[in-house]
């Protein structure tokens, strides 16, 4: 394959552009990302945010992003409770809230071009198929089986269909229901096709052929690719063990990009390379768990116990890395201590009637430029991750105020997108390990 070259790119002098009126004193932006490098017996494929192609500011483009955060928090948060046997304690509606990131690909023979969405936090590979009984509204023509020629069922004794979390026979051909811990499903006919993604066909990938979908979230795109850990995701049918993501801001014009593959060679200028153990959940295997141990807000490490984070013998709590979730979640407590820590470093009157949807905002100073803005580092098993300033704090100059991307979990903590923006994450499957760089 052709060198990769980096589509997400961030230097001192965009911090302050990006950011606003944030020219951090104390954390500093990462180096320039620069060639990924060749990869081997993989493929990338660009990725756009699911808002890119709406005329929005960065500053709307969050507030819509936490939203469906706190959609999807509610929904992983029910599913694990779920798993756990927990699920009366959830009494709320939720709705979808799927994904944030959007990938195109084509399927069948000849290939029907659609966008996708892209989820680190389950595992069936589904589009929405003809005839459809219950179907949203796409923007792409929905796929018609009969016109392909390389479309085949399932049958009832596959691997594929026996990985099912629910699954009927009918006439020898596997049938499926896949839910997502909420009042969002896709039900319809397992099968496997051709899928090409930018210039790689790949065939027999096995995926839903959804006839029947629900759920608020799923118009973002036409089908969702899980990326989990379980027998049904892209990464476990490629069985290729390494996958990557570098995502970038917001209101970046770059694209972000999704790298199926190892990395064969890295030029030095990507930087130092934090890597941290991946932990196994056996009641949710499709998530990717970190251990994280610790934060630091300034040069003070918070007074949080390490057993905040832990994953629970029952399967819940917890910390998972999540590409689909805008902002970074807490465990309530932690968050607590988090806030108050931010409140005395930052110096600012905090805003008491902030609008937009995060938890914790300042007045910014009439006629200001310039912020200071505390250090934050997130101690993981052997990876302390400090993050740039534009990685956890957002400014809006028409609201005068400046945001802590973060907010309080009454179940499990998620360190979602915008805490990973503009660096390159590394899943490797063999090593059981995430690698920032």
């Amino acid at each position: 394959m052709a060198l990769l070259y980096s589509l997400c790119c961030v230097s001192f002098s965009a911090l302050v552009i990006v950011a606003l009126y944030v020219s951090p004193v104390v954390s500093t932006s990462r180096r320039v990302l620069g060639d990924y490098g060749k990869l081997e017996n993989g493929f990338r494929v660009t990725l756009k945010h699911v808002d890119s192609s709406k005329n929005l500011t960065k500053w709307e483009r969050i507030q819509r992003g936490i939203k469906r955060g706190n959609h999807r928090l509610q929904r992983l948060n029910a599913m694990v409770l779920a798993a756990s046997g927990d699920s009366a304690e959830v009494q709320v509606p939720i709705v979808a809230g799927n994904g944030e990131f959007l990938m195109d690909l084509s399927i069948g023979t000849p290939p029907n071009s659609y966008s996708a969405i892209l989820d680190t936090g389950s595992d069936l590979i589904w589009t929405q198929c003809k005839p459809c009984t219950q179907c949203f509204d796409q923007s792409t023509p929905i796929f018609d089986p009969q016109k392909s020629s390389t479309f085949t069922k399932l049958s009832c004794s596959s691997d594929l269909c026996e990985a099912l979390p629910q699954s009927t026979c009918s006439d020898g051909s596997c049938e499926y229901l896949y839910t997502y811990g909420d009042y969002s499903s896709t039900q319809g006919v397992m099968a496997t096709e051709t899928f090409k993604f930018d210039s790689v066909s790949v065939p027999n990938i096995g995926f839903g052929c959804g006839e029947d979908n629900e759920g608020d979230g799923f118009s973002q795109g036409a089908g969702l690719v899980g990326l989990g850990r379980g027998p049904l995701s892209l990464v476990s049918q490629l069985k290729e063990p390494k996958f990557s993501y570098c995502l970038t801001a917001m209101d970046e014009t770059q694209k972000s990009l999704l790298l199926m593959g190892s990395i064969a060679s890295a030029n030095e200028s990507l930087g130092e390379m934090r890597t941290t153990p991946l932990i196994r959940n056996p009641s949710q295997p499709s998530f990717y768990y970190l251990s994280l141990q610790g934060i630091t807000v300034g040069s003070t490490r918070l007074p949080i116990k390490e057993s905040t984070f832990a994953l629970e013998d029952n399967g819940s709590g917890g910390v998972i890395i999540d590409s689909g979730t805008t902002i970074t979640y807490l465990e309530q407590a932690a968050f607590s201590v988090l806030k108050k820590a931010f409140i005395l470093e930052m110096k600012l009157p905090v805003d008491p009637l902030s609008s937009t949807g995060l938890d914790l905002c300042f007045t910014l100073p009439s006629g200001s430029t310039q912020v200071r803005v505390p250090k934050l580092v997130f101690h993981f098993d052997g990876a302390d991750l400090d993050l740039p300033a534009e990685n956890y704090m957002i400014a809006d100059s028409s609201s005068g105020v400046i945001c802590l991307a973060m907010g309080g979990s009454s179940g499990m903590s998620i360190f979602g997108n915008v805490q990973q923006q503009n660096m390159l994450v590394v899943h490797d499957l063999e090593k059981e390990t995430v690698s920032f760089i």
